[in-house]
């Protein structure tokens, strides 16, 4: 097929984790291509904590973190189970094993990495789960002046923790200031090293926004274009082989040929209402809820899909519970339901679940309640006034409560917890049973319901100045304050069923000849669970690796 536009070897759509398999693709010897349809670069990764989880890991060979493949994939075995095709045991060890080779690749082009001790796997310690690492297995790329970005500075989005320059492993004790004398005196090292950075004029990012920087600036070391406000409409395939694509750009289409191969990392269908409502239909979900970045509305996914690719576990997503606050913009709600005098409750008043538990398994339990009892979506997390005065709640400063959250109606607050039930159109009987219950267990330290506290990750997000268990406190100090939660996501995770090779595959099961996929696009090798922080930024990097390499080693056309 001849009058193309432009002409390249290997062509990334999307700037997340896709980015990784830029790197490599340029590294293995081909010229590349990045497109992004927003202005902005970086994806939902840009905004996420950046944590990639890895299973034996350079880093954690370095610092003798015990750990192996094998390790790996009884973890696998155990929390993901059988999901499928997306999880297949040839996806999951490619996913180990490329993983390592794609952290060597990434620091000999220059990524500075460190570990994040302690930020162990959900499932680690847990009775009935192999394999997983109480210490952890997730990295981060340090800290990064973007300046060294020259004009695509200004391209990158806001990290999460922005203004501060704070890293993800720092980030929990950063909640416990009030608290922790030792968490102080990092909050105090984390402003000093952000004051600093400003004073030599430097333009700091982290998280998230440190992994894309730094990607970045390898991509720009080796002359790889990256073209912003370039959308793809289209995906051009030939005798069953995808050539290349059609972008609009600068007010034209332009037909782009990519001769080894087209990796579509553009992200999921977050915030594609239509899509959400057809694949959730047990959802109570119009994208109203999502924390991904504004991009993700699935229009390449669907252009595959026109090209008969198969798909999977479409109705999934990244959940994490989320709260409204008062303007109406959501926030996640993470440490805060771990902590102790924290409890959640259905709609009628009864706990349901580990409040510490996994994000993901807290939107899930959340939509299960909502089928069996219609009071799940949304649920009541419920303080008492010790947790508000000594934990960051939704950014908020401990013991200080805006006037607008109550004025508002996005926190209720009551001398009672029978007052409190009847603002939140709750049962007074349920939640005094429910709480009377909850504060026996807090006292033993042990949570005979749902287990809270147990693992490792839980004892993470807890407060370790607590004791017996930092994730049990009784809820028996006036006044009361309840938000109402919902079940956000960060993201879709099912989408385009991939082989351990990250190509894209036919509704026969073979693959589509040119045609890649990683991250949000795809159904994801974890399945319908998340193993630990930073499986899906990990996933996304590591096929997108995988797919860069795989491309080079097998050109879809000649180079002519």
């Amino acid at each position: 097929m001849a009058d193309w536009d432009h002409v390249t070897d290997f062509l990334v759509v999307g700037s997340g984790g896709g980015l990784c398999g830029a790197v490599a693709a340029s590294a293995a010897g081909m010229d590349v291509l990045v497109v992004e349809k927003s202005e902005f670069l970086g994806g939902s990764t840009g905004i996420s904590g950046g944590v990639l989880w890895l299973p034996d890991n350079p880093l954690m060979q370095r610092e003798r973190v015990p750990d192996s493949l094998e390790a790996a994939l009884d973890y696998f075995a155990s929390v993901v189970g059988d999901a499928g095709p997306a999880s297949s045991d040839a996806r999951r060890r490619s996913y180990v094993i490329e993983g390592s080779k794609m952290v060597h690749l990434l620091e000999r082009e220059g990524i500075e990495f460190a570990r994040c001790e302690g930020y162990s796997d959900y499932y680690a310690d847990v009775p009935g789960f192999a394999g997983g690492c109480a210490r952890g297995r997730a990295i981060e790329v340090v800290p990064t002046d973007t300046k060294r970005l020259r004009s695509l500075a200004g391209r990158l989005r806001p990290a999460i923790a922005a203004p501060l320059v704070v890293r993800t492993g720092e980030a929990g004790a950063l909640t416990l200031i009030r608290v922790s004398p030792r968490s102080m005196l990092k909050a105090m090292a984390v402003g000093a090293r952000t004051m600093a950075a400003r004073l030599r004029g430097r333009r700091m990012t982290s998280n998230g926004g440190a992994l894309i920087a730094q990607l970045l600036e390898v991509l720009l070391r080796r002359g790889v274009p990256i073209w912003t406000e370039a959308a793809v409409v289209d995906l051009v395939q030939e005798d069953g082989r995808v050539l290349g694509i059609v972008v609009q750009r600068d007010g034209r289409r332009l037909r782009v040929r990519a001769r080894a191969g087209v990796l579509i990392a553009s992200g999921g269908f977050a915030h594609n209402p239509k899509m959400r409502a057809k694949h959730g239909a047990d959802q109570p979900n119009n994208a109203q809820w999502t924390l991904a970045n504004p991009g993700d509305t699935g229009e390449v996914m669907q252009r595959a899909v026109e090209l008969n690719a198969a798909t999977d576990l479409m109705d999934e997503a990244w959940w994490v519970p989320a709260l409204l606050k008062p303007d109406g913009a959501l926030a996640m709600v993470i440490q805060e339901r771990a902590r102790p005098g924290a409890i959640i409750v259905d709609a009628g008043g009864a706990r349901y679940f580990n409040e510490a538990g996994s994000s993901m398994e807290v939107g899930q339990h959340m939509y299960r309640r909502q089928l069996e009892t219609g009071g799940g979506v949304p649920s009541w997390l419920i303080i008492d006034s010790r947790h508000r005065s000594r934990y960051l709640f939704a950014m908020m400063p401990p013991g200080f409560t805006p006037k607008k959250w109550l004025v508002k109606g996005a926190m209720k607050r009551a001398a009672t917890l029978a007052g409190l039930a009847r603002q939140c159109g709750i049962d007074a009987d349920t939640l005094a049973t429910t709480v009377d219950r909850f504060n026996q267990f807090a006292a033993t330290g042990v949570d005979e319901d749902f287990g809270r506290g147990l693992s490792a990750h839980d004892r993470y997000m807890g407060d370790p100045t607590h004791g017996p268990n930092p994730c049990l406190g009784p809820l028996t100090k006036p006044p009361f304050y309840a938000v109402q939660i919902f079940p956000g996501d960060v993201g879709t995770s099912g989408g385009l069923l991939c082989d351990e090779h990250s190509q894209v595959l036919g509704l026969t099961g073979d693959p589509i000849p040119g045609l890649y996929a990683t991250g949000n696009a795809t159904a994801s090798v974890m399945g319908r669970a998340y193993p630990a922080g930073g499986a899906s930024i990990g996933a996304s990097c590591v096929f997108a690796f995988i797919a860069g390499n795989h491309s080079a080693a097998h050109p879809n056309q000649p180079r002519t």
